[in-house]
């Protein structure tokens, strides 16, 4: 990416962020749905910090085996550590990790970044409860020890129901949903929480964020063959149901369901649908109905009209600069080219490059972790 390289430090001039790197990512054979992925975390600043902390911290141990976060730690340090304020980094070691990790990544064929991101985040965070537990297990057993846990020492003990431990991927990336449910004979509300580190949304044709959010947190009745069993009227009743935010996370990353089964066709459909998404976005299905509000910084294009083919780039926003990434090389892109990534207003339209995974930064103070 020489070129292209100095010709985005040209773009910024001056401008260009103290410390920063805006490296691109070598493409191994149709790895951009992770190359996109990468991107997007790597500019979620406080994620990356936790990264960058962990790997200082766990370096020595160069005897310990590699796994995904160890790798990912490697791979941003790398990127983060370079002497050159652009180029091209080649994330090797973290893909080979990745494949050997898990078999539905080792294929060449398209795959999907949400599924990835799914599985990365989800993987992080067993690997961090995994050590939180050992060094508690060692600090037991020996004198205690100076090994600090990521996270409150309160790990689920066998049997024992004590609060999960929360880690650092938490603090950024979980939310809480609860799902409450109102029997329509005796008001009583039952409400379940549940712990969410992306929301999947349903889209619909020239909508918005904000119009799937609320038919996200829309009212459901459950009557007929759906009844819900309410304990205390001992029996099946009719009631209604609806899911809201009760805890917004510090990040909130949106998955859009372009992907759809057409039973008809006995296939996947890519829904090409324009949605908008704001650059400033106000939460507002809410438990509290007070508005969060959060600020874009990374968007997952899919470009392509099908499921099964395609490729993905990355959007970034990183020091009020926009940026656009595919695969190893990387250009400045205006704010106003980000609507060009809403989706197609028609049906068959040759833009195809269509906004997959949002990810927003929360603006309120009290949700910095």
């Amino acid at each position: 990416m020489g070129a292209a390289g100095s010709k985005l430090e040209k773009a910024l001039g001056d401008q260009f962020p103290e410390g920063e790197r805006y490296f691109g990512l070598e493409n191994f054979g149709n790895t951009c749905y992770c190359n996109s992925v990468l991107q997007a975390l790597y500019f979620c600043v406080p994620f990356r910090e936790q990264l960058l902390e962990y790997y200082a911290c766990h370096k020595n141990g160069a005897d310990a085996e590699d796994n995904l976060l160890t790798c990912l730690a490697d791979l941003f340090t790398q990127i983060n550590s370079q002497k050159k304020k652009t180029g091209v980094i080649a994330p090797k070691r973290f893909v080979q990790r990745l494949k050997k990790q898990n078999e539905l990544f080792r294929s060449y064929m398209h795959q999907d970044a949400h599924e990835f991101l799914n599985f990365l985040l989800n993987e992080l965070v067993d690997i961090l409860e995994k050590e939180a537990q050992a060094a508690k297990s060692e600090s037991e057993t020996s004198s205690p020890s100076e090994k600090t846990a990521n996270g409150p020492k309160n790990p689920q003990a066998n049997g024992v129901k004590k609060d999960p431990l929360v880690t650092w991927v938490h603090k950024n990336f979980q939310g809480i949903l609860t799902n409450e449910t109102r029997c329509l004979r005796c008001e009583t509300v039952t409400a379940r929480d549940e712990a969410f580190l992306d929301l999947s949304l349903d889209i619909e044709q020239n909508s918005s964020i904000t119009s799937c959010l609320k038919n996200f947190s829309s009212t459901e009745t459950l009557n007929a063959e759906d009844k819900f069993f309410c304990d205390k009227c001992c029996s099946l009743q009719e009631a209604q149901k609806r899911m809201k935010i009760k805890k917004p996370p510090h990040i909130l990353v949106i998955h859009l369901k372009r992907f759809k089964y057409i039973e008809q066709l006995g296939r996947y459909k890519k829904l090409s649908y324009r949605v908008v998404f704001p650059v400033e976005l106000k939460l507002s299905n809410t438990v509290e109905d007070a508005d969060s509000e959060y600020s874009l910084f990374a968007v997952v294009v899919h470009v392509g009209s099908g499921p099964n083919h395609g490729h993905y780039v990355s959007l970034v926003k990183s020091h009020n600069h926009w940026l656009f990434f595919d695969d190893e090389n990387v250009e400045m892109i205006d704010e106003s080219a980000v609507q060009t990534f809403f989706g197609s207003a028609q049906e068959y339209s040759s833009n195809t490059d269509h906004g997959y995974i949002l990810f927003y930064e929360s603006l309120g103070a009290n949700n910095k972790s």
